[in-house]
Order: structure tokens, then C-alpha cells, then sequence
């Protein structure tokens, strides 16, 4: 369970299993308020990955290979 500790500034701490963290507050809905419970998802964007990995691999190449 993520729940909104409190705002600080353009942070939301959250707690989470007796933890305490940061989070972006711009990344919350607008209506996140302190107390709320919240529930998050995260997914690979594969496609994107995938790009970023090829033109790193392509910098490599002309750094290394010259």
C-alpha cells in the first residue's frame, strides 16, 4: 500500500512498507491528497527501449570502432 504521507514543495512522500520516499507530485492525479491510498503501475515501454539501446550501441561503435 502507497499512501501520501504528506507535500513538501514539488514532492509527495509516500509511505510504503514502513518506508518512507519521495515522488515527483506532478507525476500524481491533481485531486491526490494527504491520506490517500495509492495504486501504481509501471510497465516497460519495449519500443522506446529498444531504440534507445540501438543508438547507444550505434555512439559505441563510432566512439570505439572508429
Amino acid at each position: 500500500m502507497f499512501i501520501i504521507d504528506r507535500f513538501e514543495g514539488d514532492w509527495a512522500v509516500i509511505e510504503w512498507d514502513g518506508k518512507v520516499f519521495n515522488f515527483p507530485r506532478v507525476l500524481l492525479p491533481e485531486e491526490a491528497k494527504e491520506g490517500d491510498v495509492l495504486k501504481l503501475a509501471a510497465e516497460v515501454d519495449l519500443p522506446t527501449t529498444n531504440d534507445r539501446r540501438k543508438r547507444i550501441r550505434q555512439l559505441e561503435d563510432r566512439l570505439f570502432k572508429g
